[in-house]
């Protein structure tokens, strides 16, 4: 995560930023929706 953050910090690449951030919201919330009730609801999103 360090290194990530150096590129982006280097390269000026902000933009980046929103979309890792998003996809790193989308993954936690498919890994915390494997064994619950709201997962019927969760994969209709994807």
């Amino acid at each position: 995560m360090g290194d990530l953050w150096q590129y982006l910090k280097t390269r000026k690449k902000w933009w980046l930023a929103p979309i890792l951030g998003a996809l790193l919201l989308l993954a936690l919330l498919t890994a915390l929706a494997q064994n619950s009730a709201v997962s019927p609801f969760v994969y209709t999103i994807f």
